[in-house]
């Protein structure tokens, strides 16, 4: 017998769904069977599994190791902690050969779902369809796999603050650090870690709690910086740093409270790369700021810009050789002296290493990158049928007007105003707009444009769409 899931939760980076409606025990235990019969006719044989602090991450994590019995995988479960740490698990254990990761990132509580790594490589897009169609039929192997329990937590700190060796001791015990956790999956670890760091480290909401009792883990929204802009402020901190759920994102505000949103830390990373790796690539996102890909060619570097999602991100990386890459969602991917993939705590540690390496404060840092004009991220609903076409409709309609425009993740246009981005989201029924100009006036054009191009199409901008 074989097993239907839902459409909607097989998504482009992941698996996802709201627990109870349209994802539960029997996904988690056909995600299973499907991920070990993969993983075994390529030759492996052992899957590493961690689960995050959400109401329903063990329930799911027992029917996802059942399967992956039932399929012959032996499986090393590493237990409660950030998707990071799954991560290092699969990328460092030398007998392990996959890694699933049960996690609902910074969704809302009710939400859940699986991030999945296979041999070194993020597992996405035509795997994940895949799966489904391997479950559809019942295309499954037999067998009857082992279960161990491993300790991988204080081995995955200990690496974390390695992110600092080798620096002058001084210059870090000066710093003052202000940590959010939100409730989320990050909290023991940065517990250890704040413990074996050099400096003063304020730590909130370390408690693990699925119900988020505090804030929503999205640092990605500046409301959910409040408690840590006020913490940074009652106590004069250097900065502050806050997690989503799963800890795979970060996000951080400078000693007088502004935001340093996911691209600008991107360039204070690449600053600090360069600056011992003359000549590295650096790949940024297509919905990154234009001043960040012209702060990595004023340091040396050679800017990339690439796809959206951190999976498109991660391969591209392997496939390039890069040191360094970052999306505006603040994911940010180190394989400078680090494995490549994204890690919320570890960025953490490297923007400490980065301040005391550059000889200035986060503040004058953030304080030196020049203030362009954003919109926000503008998400609204367009039928599932609809969004690729309309990006195509746009395209064409460019490329007809000679327009200056990439397409490698729906288009972005570069017009003597700045540039503007229209993208159809891979995880939803969402249309993805942004703008970035110099000048206020220059913004409404651009905003302008997209609105032009939309109804060229029969759309128009509706209400914001979530995440």
């Amino acid at each position: 017998m074989g097993h239907r899931f839902d459409p909607t939760i097989l998504r482009e980076y992941d698996i996802r769904g709201v627990v109870g409606r349209d994802l539960g025990p029997q996904d988690a235990h056909a995600i299973g069977r499907g991920f070990a019969t993969v993983l075994r006719r390529a030759g492996g044989r052992k899957v590493a599994v961690g689960y995050d602090g959400r109401l329903s991450s063990p329930m799911l994590e027992a029917a996802l190791v059942e399967g992956l019995r039932a399929s012959g995988a032996d499986v090393v479960r590493i237990g409660l902690g950030p998707t990071p740490m799954l991560y290092y698990a699969e990328a460092t254990s030398g007998d392990v050969q996959g890694g699933i990761q049960i996690t609902g990132s910074h969704n809302p509580a009710d939400h859940n779902g699986f991030k999945l790594v296979l041999g070194g490589r993020p597992f996405f897009g035509a795997d994940i369809v895949r799966l489904g169609e391997m479950a559809a039929v019942g295309d499954w192997d037999e067998g009857a796999g082992q279960v161990e329990q491993r300790e991988v937590l204080e081995a995955y700190v200990d690496r974390i603050a390695q992110g600092v060796s080798g620096l002058s001791h001084e210059g870090l015990a000066g710093l003052r650090i202000g940590w959010d956790a939100g409730n989320g999956a990050a909290g023991p670890a940065l517990e250890r870690l704040a413990a074996r760091l050099p400096g003063e480290h304020h730590l909130l909401f370390t408690q693990v709690d699925g119900t988020f009792p505090n804030h929503h883990p999205d640092p990605t929204e500046e409301r959910n910086l409040a408690d840590l802009k006020a913490l940074v402020a009652a106590k004069g901190l250097d900065f502050g740093v806050a997690f989503d759920g799963d800890a795979d994102r970060i996000g951080a505000v400078d000693g007088l409270g502004r935001v340093i949103w996911g691209d600008q830390l991107l360039g204070i990373f690449a600053e600090d790369v360069l600056a011992r790796m003359p000549g590295a690539t650096v790949i940024a996102d297509v919905k990154a700021s234009g001043a960040v890909f012209d702060t990595i060619a004023r340091h040396g570097g050679r800017p990339l810009m690439w796809k959206s999602g951190h999976s498109h991100m991660k391969a591209k990386m392997k496939e390039t050789g890069a040191a360094l890459a970052g999306e505006t969602s603040a994911h940010v991917f180190f394989a400078d002296e680090f494995y490549g993939f994204d890690d919320g705590l570890y960025a953490a540690v490297r923007l400490m290493a980065a301040t005391v390496r550059l000889g200035r404060s986060v503040t004058e840092l953030r304080g030196a990158m020049p203030e362009m004009l954003n919109t926000p991220e503008l998400r609204f609903q367009v039928d599932e049928a609809r969004k690729f076409a309309a990006v195509a409709e746009v395209r064409a309609r460019l490329a007809e007007a000679g327009a200056v425009f990439v397409d490698m993740d729906g288009v972005r246009v570069t017009t003597p105003d700045g540039w503007w981005l229209l993208r159809a989201s891979n995880t939803q029924d969402v249309l993805v707009a942004r703008a970035e100009s110099h000048s206020a006036e220059g913004l409404e054009r651009l905003v302008g444009e997209i609105d032009g191009q939309l109804a060229a199409s029969g759309l128009q901008r509706g209400p914001q769409a979530g995440h």
